[in-house]
């Protein structure tokens, strides 16, 4: 019988090595503090400040759009407070070029891209107005096939390769999403063809209710991009610095031929998983939400902005004030809207409709007429 493995070839023995190599990135602690000044992108006031606009006009558009879908005035609905530092801060490292391809929480920053917010309200509801995006916003919209943006960002990704374009495509998922097989098949092609592609997992704790210490036996959901052969990292979700950071490293790495990158970001939903009926404290302690809420990634750049002489209250109700006024007048824009009927969702799949849904869209079209 021989020896046992050594060290140098023990799986167990390999795989810790590689997990305890897995550092969380942070520029930024808990108190708005420089931890890692190396790392300060040194981004401009104005920079700064325009950062800081979109992730306060963002809670504020989370809080009216829970409040309207609980008026009944919009539909599906994934709040996205906690995640602010995570989604805002790294598309803030992209340029107007880049492709977006969104998950159903992933509104704010396709509407930060250009998609308008009434439109944004239509998708909401369902209405085919919603996913029609302006020309030159390059977005898709948000999916909700939990993972299927990974398998598309991967091919939309090699068309700018194949295209000459120095663009990258980026998406989004979360825990639950990087435990799917379309996860592991975008990052493997991705690595593959080395598309230009950029691909985050919000690791928020939560998929729906399962914990993500339940989700997978990986120490980290970074690691996982190394089976693909593809670069990754963990980063502190809750820090905007790092995550723009991390994007933008992955975005010159990206068009400069070097291929994809997976990024973690470790961060928290404050609220359920949608409004479609979950309820968080079945499954959550206030303990845990209150640990997080010290973490807030609003409170802990104002409190960098603060110290820098960049933010004050006045200017944070100012933006406040014009969220509420903007969002107003969105909602009012998307009521407007004409009515959806079943003759547009047909004309709008088909360019040429077979047999059986011509004969359906003509009695429908009766129908309406009426």
């Amino acid at each position: 019988m021989g020896e046992k493995l050594s060290k140098e070839y023990n799986p167990t023995a390999v795989l810790q090595e590689i997990e305890d190599k897995f550092q969380m990135f942070q520029i930024l602690n808990e108190n708005g503090e420089v931890v890692n000044e190396e790392y300060d992108p040194k981004l401009s006031d104005e920079e700064l400040i325009e950062l800081m606009t979109r992730m306060v006009y963002t809670r504020i558009l989370d809080q009216r759009s829970i409040s309207l879908n609980r008026q009944g005035r919009l539909g599906f609905y994934a709040p996205t407070a906690g995640q602010e530092a995570s989604q805002l801060a790294s598309h803030f490292a992209l340029e107007k070029e880049d492709w977006i391809l969104p998950g159903y929480r992933d509104v704010p920053q396709i509407v930060w891209h250009g998609l308008p917010l009434w439109q944004a309200f239509l998708f909401s509801r369902g209405h085919f107005v919603g996913n029609q995006a302006p020309e030159g916003v390059n977005v898709l919209a948000p999916q909700i096939i939990i993972g299927a943006q990974y398998v598309q960002t991967a091919g939309v990704a090699l068309g700018l390769k194949k295209r000459g374009k120095k663009n990258v495509a980026i998406t989004y998922t979360g825990d639950g999403g990087s435990s799917q097989g379309d996860f592991y098949e975008g990052i493997n092609f991705a690595g593959a063809f080395k598309a230009p592609a950029i691909f985050i997992v919000q690791n928020n704790q939560y998929a729906i209710s399962t914990p993500r210490d339940v989700q997978t036996a990986a120490k980290t959901i970074a690691q996982k991009g190394i089976a693909a052969g593809i670069p990754c990292i963990q980063v502190d979700g809750m820090d905007a610095l790092a995550v723009y950071v991390a994007t933008r490293d992955a975005r010159e790495r990206a068009i400069n031929g070097e291929g994809p990158t997976l990024i973690e970001t470790v961060c928290y939903r404050y609220g359920p998983h949608t409004m479609s009926g979950d309820d968080p404290t079945r499954y959550r302690t206030t303990d845990i939400d209150n640990e997080w809420a010290a973490k807030d990634p609003i409170v802990r750049f104002r409190n960098y902005l603060e110290g820098k002489g960049l933010w004050s209250e006045a200017k944070e109700t100012e933006v406040i004030e014009r969220a509420k006024d903007e969002i107003k007048e969105a909602i009012k824009k998307a009521d407007e809207a004409p009515k959806q009927k079943v003759t547009d969702l047909i004309s709008n799949m088909y360019e040429e409709m077979p047999q059986n849904l011509q004969e359906q869209y003509e009695i429908y079209k009766a129908k309406e007429s009426k």
